[in-house]
């Protein structure tokens, strides 16, 4: 599905909403609603003024629902796509292919999803799976083997496997997207690369160093290799912008102040690694120091034990383009990047930011086209 580096098509955004206004250093109004549908609509409404591509919704243990999420917000816009952070393991695979697949039919095609195995037992066992972290992406691989089939075949098929058992199964109801919905997929661990080589359509990484980004994508194309398959590659960023970069370190500076105000607040300590091996691998990163490479900010990361998408990029635009610049040149065509002030910064994201990285873009790829000739 990707192409080599060299020969791009474009690049896209994702952005991610939530249910009610909080991050890092934003906790939840404790009087508000849990779910805040006016927020959820201006949210969802923003990112698609704003130019972005398509919309995560992420999953949590104890949070609202991911795909009714979605649900929603897709009646509220019109052309931003989605992106359902969705667990196997706690659906049956043939349920589940059915129900992703009616949800990009009423979107309009607009969905694809992101498949977690999950990188920690504590937040696993809250819903009651208690398979290790090396048989979830087992568990993982046999799942999206049927979701696949589901979505595909035109008539019922029987499987019998280490995890699932059923006979004729069907779905009448195919994805509106052919063959089927993107596959997002993430996971850096042993476990996790066989199946990303075989499976996955775009390859989710957390924000890296170039030297880490270089090294794990090599992994990953290689595993995709052994299918005959390509891969496309996305990573996560929480850009930090100001007119300077000055500006911009100082707003850096005030945001780890407050995100260990709350976390202090809140009865943390700082964070410990999390079983996840793309956790470990961003306090690698930090071990390295606070900025790394050209803009990489990793404080929040240290701080927070390399919990999600906690790496940031602090500059000026410009500054900030051509660090994701960089990343594009190592075969990244699509950033998620979301901010520690979620809606205003998709504002200024849709202002000072995409346009640029599109422009860079846009004339990488001409150069690419005329030295080809």
């Amino acid at each position: 599905m990707s192409v080599a580096p060299g020969a791009r098509r474009g690049v896209n955004f994702i952005g991610m909403i939530q249910s009610q206004k909080q991050s890092e250093i934003h906790p939840p109004n404790p009087d508000g609603p849990v779910v805040d549908r006016d927020y959820v609509r201006a949210f969802a409404q923003a990112h698609e003024q704003a130019g972005f591509d398509r919309v995560l919704v992420p999953h949590h243990s104890t949070g609202p629902s991911a795909t009714l999420t979605i649900a929603y917000a897709a009646t509220q816009t019109e052309r931003v796509h989605y992106m359902l952070a969705h667990r196997p393991g706690f659906t049956s695979p043939t349920l589940a292919a059915r129900q992703i697949a009616t949800l990009d039919q009423f979107s309009g095609g607009r969905l694809g999803v992101h498949f977690i195995s999950g990188g920690s037992d504590d937040e696993q066992q809250r819903d009651g799976d208690y398979l290790n972290h090396d048989e979830r992406y087992a568990r993982t691989d046999e799942y999206l083997g049927i979701l696949r089939r589901i979505w595909t075949e035109n008539k019922p098929f029987d499987h019998e496997g280490k995890y699932y058992r059923f006979r004729n199964g069907f779905s009448e109801v195919k994805p509106a997207q052919k063959p089927h919905v993107p596959i997002f997929f993430g996971g850096a661990s042993d476990a996790a690369i066989p199946v990303a080589g075989k499976h996955a359509d775009v390859y989710a990484l957390w924000g890296e160093s170039l030297d880490q980004v270089r090294e794990l994508t090599a992994r990953v194309r290689a595993e995709a290799a052994l299918h005959g398959r390509d891969v496309q590659f996305s990573i996560s960023f929480r850009p930090v912008l100001a007119d300077t970069e000055a500006k911009a370190w100082a707003r850096a500076e005030q945001i780890l102040e407050r995100t260990r105000e709350l976390r202090v607040q809140a009865g943390y300590s700082r964070g410990g690694p999390q079983q996840s091996e793309g956790a470990r691998r961003l306090l690698a990163a930090a071990e390295r120091g606070d900025r790394v490479d050209q803009c990489l900010w990793t404080a929040i990361a240290r701080e927070t034990g390399g919990r999600s998408n906690s790496t940031g990029l602090v500059g000026t635009p410009e500054q900030v383009a051509d660090a994701l610049l960089a990343y594009y040149d190592l075969g990244v065509t699509t950033f998620l990047i979301r901010g520690f002030d979620p809606l205003e910064d998709v504002l200024d994201y849709g202002r000072e930011l995409i346009p640029r990285v599109r422009e860079l873009v846009a004339q990488r790829e001409a150069g690419n086209v005329q030295k080809a000739a």
